[in-house]
């Protein structure tokens, strides 16, 4: 039993105990070229937050992380089969009624750790905060940390992500060989192709084979390096958040 996982304590246990934090993962189902696993995202998600809620916990934070989420916004992907969409409205209603929840026990505090591009829980959280007395925050696991040690890091499936996997689910990454390119069709219009405008791109008209980013040059070591600065940065924040007072956040 590891005592920082709800999935895995008693009843007993937790009415014995005090938690500060509680960590909500939230992935998503969908493609990930042709060499990685529909719930990449769900596990990555549940893998990182386990290890910073471990670290975190060694270092005396009072932390809780929930089950995974593992369904995200997919409105780009409907021509995807089985890429399960949750769309920005019902995540809300779903993030509100788990907040809701916490709010009967000792949690002061939740960070949603999002492992999936097209979840954006801002709005959500600018709404919800006005309403309940926790602390709302989210990370994107991915932006952690500097990600100069690959050679081509890609948003979606690509060489840190692929990497990532190798380290935490090795079993379930299939051989390089059988990867797509992971090629990026780029916007014709300059606003999109600059990256200052944006509108939701029609995947199967990005990609060809789902995946965003070269994977080829993805080792178990780069990934493993990559999950460990991310984890201990994210354990660090959980164990400053635990210690701070919501009122005093700011010199």
């Amino acid at each position: 039993m590891r005592p920082y996982l709800l999935a895995e304590v008693t009843w007993k246990h937790v009415m014995q105990a005090s938690y500060e934090v509680a960590v909500l993962p939230w992935g998503a189902t969908e493609a990930h070229n042709y060499h990685l696993p529909y719930s990449t995202d769900v596990y990555e998600a549940r893998a990182i937050a386990a290890e910073a809620a471990r670290i975190a916990t060694h270092n005396g934070a009072k932390v809780l992380v929930l089950p995974v989420i593992p369904f995200g916004v997919q409105t780009g992907q409907a021509d995807i089969p089985f890429c399960i969409n949750m769309m920005p409205s019902t995540q809300a209603l779903v993030l509100r009624d788990i907040v809701q929840s916490l709010e009967a026990t000792t949690i002061a505090k939740l960070v949603i750790l999002n492992s999936h591009g097209g979840n954006d829980f801002r709005q959500m959280i600018r709404e919800l905060q006005i309403q309940t007395p926790i602390l709302l925050a989210s990370v994107n696991w991915w932006q952690v940390a500097p990600t100069t040690a690959f050679t081509e890091p890609g948003d979606h499936a690509g060489e840190l992500e692929t990497s990532v996997m190798m380290h935490i689910k090795p079993t379930l990454v299939h051989p390089l060989s059988e990867a797509g390119e992971g090629v990026e069709r780029r916007p014709k219009i300059a606003g999109l192709r600059e990256r200052w405008a944006w509108t939701p791109r029609p995947w199967t008209q990005v990609s060809e084979d789902t995946g965003i980013g070269n994977p080829a040059a993805s080792t178990p070591d780069k990934g493993a390096a990559y999950f460990a600065t991310v984890t201990e940065k994210i354990g660090g924040f959980l164990v400053e958040l635990a210690e701070a007072d919501p009122e005093d956040l700011y010199d």
